[in-house]
């Protein structure tokens, strides 16, 4: 059984939430023992261009302040998305995280400029032999894994795992969750530009009339997705066990850490932080709750969430905290703290 820390702020206060994190994370450590090793990063989404309702880093002051009181070297990081946008390259991500407001911190951005910067992590799990984690995480023994949880289409809710799973993976890291190895060409978009030739590193794509991808060629980096000027290079979404694969890629992330994780149950938006647009809440705030177990806090915040609604809101995103139990990953058997 897990302990998961938990305190109740509500109507949007920050400055309260931000209180809150610390409060929970130092009860945390008496309780456990926890000792910070070295540089301790801390991972966060900086919200797509558009988004207005990301855990602003407002929330993140109380901890950046204890490790800064504690000579604990720490930064934001983050990887870059799968799809086109202001998050693409390293560069646009940085400049997305500073208009949002996180700028207390140095950012690193863990998969390279175009996502092409990955370490193969071996686990031999049912849909995965090894995934491809963003790869300065393999620099530090330690993250702070800061999560906004709320809904999401494919994975059903958006919380610590996917967080771990989405959050530390190299953009073909997060291709291969969504579908396959394979990016694919839509023909009527190509220009021909051989962009996309020129990025491939292992000659898997070819210049007819237009682009053509060598399936048995390809090793599913994405960076010929990155490099499209005008987005002729796609993802295939319609890929299955999706919910399966955020759990074996969250244990593939985590694998050798000793991470803290604190999640944030507010802004309870029915899709996740990489929507461009304003989304309103389908419940009300609820506070923060820390664990060492990303698995346990994940089915303390979606239990505690359906009880206060009265609603089954998200129920499908169990499957992942069902995968991550069958392939011996975390608990979810905790027992709630309040504080």
């Amino acid at each position: 059984m897990a302990n998961v820390y938990f305190k109740r702020v509500v109507n949007k206060d920050y400055a309260a939430l931000s209180d809150a994190a610390l409060l929970l994370m130092e009860t945390l450590i008496k309780d456990t023992g926890h000792k910070f090793k070295g540089r301790v990063p801390i991972k966060v989404h900086f919200g797509e261009k558009g988004n207005q309702t990301f855990v602003p880093p407002t929330c993140y002051l109380g901890v950046i302040d204890y490790l800064r009181e504690n000579s604990i070297p720490s930064a934001y990081i983050e990887t870059n998305v799968l799809y086109r946008g202001a998050r693409t390259t390293a560069e646009s991500h940085k400049e997305i995280a500073k208009a949002h407001g996180f700028t207390q911190l140095p950012v690193i951005i863990a998969d390279g400029h175009l996502g092409e910067a990955f370490d193969e992590i071996q686990i031999d799990k049912e849909f995965f032999k090894s995934c491809k984690i963003g790869k300065a995480f393999s620099d530090y023994e330690q993250f702070i894994v800061m999560s906004h949880f709320k809904g999401h289409g494919a994975a059903g809710f958006g919380g610590a795992l996917k967080q771990l799973a989405m959050g530390f993976a190299a953009r073909g890291g997060k291709m291969a969750q969504h579908a396959g190895i394979n990016p694919v060409v839509k023909a009527s978009r190509c220009i021909a530009c051989g962009l996309c030739i020129e990025k491939c590193d292992v000659n898997a794509i070819e210049m007819q009339e237009k682009a053509v991808i060598d399936h048995d060629k390809c090793v599913g980096c994405a960076g010929c997705i990155a490099v499209c000027p005008v987005g002729a290079i796609q993802s295939d979404w319609t890929g299955k066990n999706f919910k399966e694969k955020i759990s074996e890629y969250a244990y593939a992330a985590q694998l050798g850490k000793d991470n803290i994780y604190i999640t944030y149950l507010i802004n309870v938006t029915p899709e996740c932080d990489c929507m461009g647009q304003h989304m309103h809440a389908v419940a009300e705030d609820i506070g923060v709750f820390v664990s060492k177990d990303p698995v346990a806090i994940d089915a303390a915040c979606i239990d505690i969430l359906q009880k206060e609604s009265g609603e089954k809101l998200f129920d499908d995103g169990r499957e992942s905290i069902v995968h991550a139990l069958k392939i011996g990953f975390g608990t979810d058997q905790y027992q709630l703290i309040e504080l």
